[in-house]
């Protein structure tokens, strides 16, 4: 079938089926990635000392090293959640395992908030911690790609990259929610309040965030894509079988493009605010309101990237970003270790600009590099093994940077590098802009 008729297929939904679906993927990434990121902010700041606390009183550096160690365990286990939900998307569609994901996420991220610590039940509190940062890791291997195919399958040709970029800004916009919770948490209780029972609360109020996002990912209509899928479908295909046999290379390509935005973002996510903190000294609210502030621009450049690139193209539209990037990423440090806050929002708010314009146009490239049959596992898979490869022991990396050379620029170079090898990822990717997805 054409594009044209999609085209015209989709032209005729009401409006208001499109709201739905922009929606439904920016509130469900949204809370999921809610879910991913408090994880990731507490292991800068509370789990080492409650889940590893031998360790934490004798040695505390390398305790905070396998503190950041815990989000890239996670990590490791993407590409399974990305082969089940995937395979399991391309067969009975991407609305149910949205769903699926979400409440996986949620119920694993509410059971963190009653995980009893070291102190009080021993080995066993870091080994059930690390099982459900496992589960969540799980989830958020399936969540993404199902949420941006949701979305570009939804879209009129000429705006992919803009539907694209919604569940795009549910990264950041859960950066903003994660950190600002942290933020009230940290200013409203004294640091032993929080340490003792406060950084339960953002865990545990994932549970009301799990059943607003369940209600409206509920209300989306299954993509037009899949539907007319379903229809020329004669038999059950394997579509894990056929994305390794003929589209290896585009999932090794997708993996490549990631690595640097998801190592760069995730230093944003885990890292600046602790380092901070405990390196310079900083104040701890204000280092949070700070990068909750410079998580604005992370939005706000991530959903102009998916914009542009419906005019730019997709590729070119990442070389600008990781270019920007590359340049950026050593100078950043030398603003961030004066050790005053307006800088270091700068610093971050700067960051972001590289950041979005890599990552608004991701959905709709990925979506375009994979033939339908095969694409919510193509898309998933690749982006799971690129954070394997890129934000998964990000923190870890910078923190053993950090301890082994003094040199807080080195980490930056650390990003340079992994930009260039993203930008080569990118630039072999010939311009998919326009490209029919039933295809």
């Amino acid at each position: 079938m054409s594009t044209d008729v999609r085209e015209t297929t989709k032209t005729g939904r009401m409006p208001a089926e499109e709201r739905r679906v922009l929606a439904g993927t920016l509130v469900g990434t949204s809370i999921e990635w809610y879910d991913f990121f408090i994880y990731a902010q507490a292991a800068g700041l509370v789990l080492a000392p409650l889940f590893l606390a031998p360790l934490a009183e004798s040695n505390p550096g390398l305790a905070q090293v396998l503190a950041f160690a815990t989000i890239g365990i996670s990590f490791l286990f993407r590409p399974l959640g990305a082969i089940v939900a995937g395979y399991l998307g391309d067969k009975l569609g991407r609305k149910k395992m949205l769903v699926f994901t979400l409440i996986m996420m949620g119920v694993s991220t509410s059971l963190i908030g009653f995980l009893p610590t070291y102190a009080a039940i021993g080995i066993a509190a870091p080994i059930l911690l690390i099982l459900l940062r496992i589960l969540q890791g799980f989830s958020a291997g399936g969540e993404w790609g199902g949420a941006a195919l949701m979305a570009v399958e939804h879209a009129p040709n000429s705006r992919r990259g803009f539907f694209g970029a919604f569940p795009q800004i549910g990264v950041p916009v859960g950066m903003i929610l994660a950190t600002f919770t942290l933020w009230v948490l940290t200013s409203s209780m004294s640091p032993e309040a929080f340490m003792e029972w406060g950084w339960r609360i953002p865990f545990l109020l994932s549970i009301v965030l799990i059943i607003v996002g369940y209600v409206i990912r509920r209300a989306v209509e299954e993509s037009p894509v899949f539907e007319e899928l379903l229809k020329r479908r004669k038999e059950s295909s394997a579509p894990l079988r056929e994305l390794f046999k003929h589209n290896t290379k585009q999932v090794v390509l997708t993996a490549v493009i990631f690595i640097a935005n998801n190592a760069a973002g995730y230093l944003l996510i885990a890292y600046f605010a602790t380092y901070a903190v405990t390196a310079l000294g900083m104040d701890r609210p204000s280092v949070l309101l700070a990068t909750t502030f410079a998580s604005f621009g992370w939005l706000i450049f991530t959903l102009f990237g998916g914009r542009v690139s419906d005019r730019l193209g997709r590729v070119r539209t990442f070389q600008i970003g990781y270019v920007f990037l590359a340049l950026w990423a050593v100078p950043m440090w030398f603003l961030i270790d004066t050790g005053d806050i307006v800088w270091y929002f700068v610093a971050l708010f700067v960051m972001t600009f590289g950041l979005g314009l890599s990552y608004g146009p991701q959905a709709a490239l990925y979506a375009e590099m994979f033939p339908a049959k095969v694409r919510y596992s193509g898309v998933s898979i690749g982006y799971a093994l690129g954070a394997i490869l890129g934000g998964a022991f990000a923190p870890m990396i910078a923190e053993a940077l950090l301890t082994s050379t003094g040199q807080s620029w080195t980490i930056g170079l650390y990003i340079a590098i992994a930009s260039v090898i993203s930008l080569i990822g990118v630039s072999l990717v010939k311009e998919t802009k326009g490209r029919d997805l039933l295809q």
